[in-house]
C-alpha cells in the first residue's frame, strides 16, 4: 500500500489532470560561473534520453530544450506521477564575451554541461606603458 503524506497531492494531481502538464511548472534548474577562460553551465535533466536534448544559437541567444517522457506504458493508471514529464525550454542571452562559435556540450548523470569560451577580445590583456625622455616632446619658449 502506498501512504501519502502530502495533503496538497490530491490538488496537484487533480489540477494536472484539468490542465495537463501546464500545472506543473517545466522547470530546467541550471548553475553559471565562470572558471579561467571558459563560462560552464549546468542544467539538471534528470532523466532526459540524450537524444531529445536540442541546442541551438541564434545571435546571442541560446535554446535549450529536451523532452522527459513518462517511463509508465500507454494507458497505464498512474497512482503517483510526481516526476514531470514533457518538454522542457530554456532561454540564455549570452554576452558578446562569450564566443557562441565554439560551445562544447556534454551529458553525464542527468547533467547537460555546457563549456562556452570567453571571446579572444574580451580577455584581459596587458598594455605596455612607455616613459622616459623617448615619448616627451620638449618645448622652449
Amino acid at each position: 500500500m502506498l501512504m501519502r503524506t502530502d495533503p496538497f497531492l490530491e490538488l496537484d494531481r487533480l489540477a494536472q489532470q484539468v490542465f495537463g502538464n501546464a500545472a506543473r511548472p517545466s522547470a530546467m534548474p541550471m548553475d553559471a560561473y565562470r572558471s579561467g577562460d571558459d563560462f560552464l553551465v549546468h542544467f539538471d535533466l534528470p532523466g532526459v534520453d540524450p537524444e531529445s536534448i536540442e541546442l541551438d544559437v541564434e545571435r546571442n541567444v541560446l535554446n535549450v530544450r529536451a523532452e522527459r517522457r513518462s517511463p509508465a506504458p500507454e494507458g497505464t493508471d498512474m497512482v503517483v506521477a510526481e516526476r514531470p514529464t514533457g518538454t522542457f525550454t530554456r532561454q540564455l542571452f549570452l554576452g558578446d564575451t562569450l564566443d557562441v562559435d565554439r560551445i562544447d556540450a556534454s551529458y553525464e548523470a542527468g547533467v547537460l554541461t555546457l563549456r562556452i569560451p570567453v571571446a579572444e577580445q574580451a580577455k584581459p590583456r596587458r598594455i605596455q606603458i612607455t616613459g622616459g625622455d623617448a615619448g616627451r616632446k620638449e618645448i622652449s619658449g
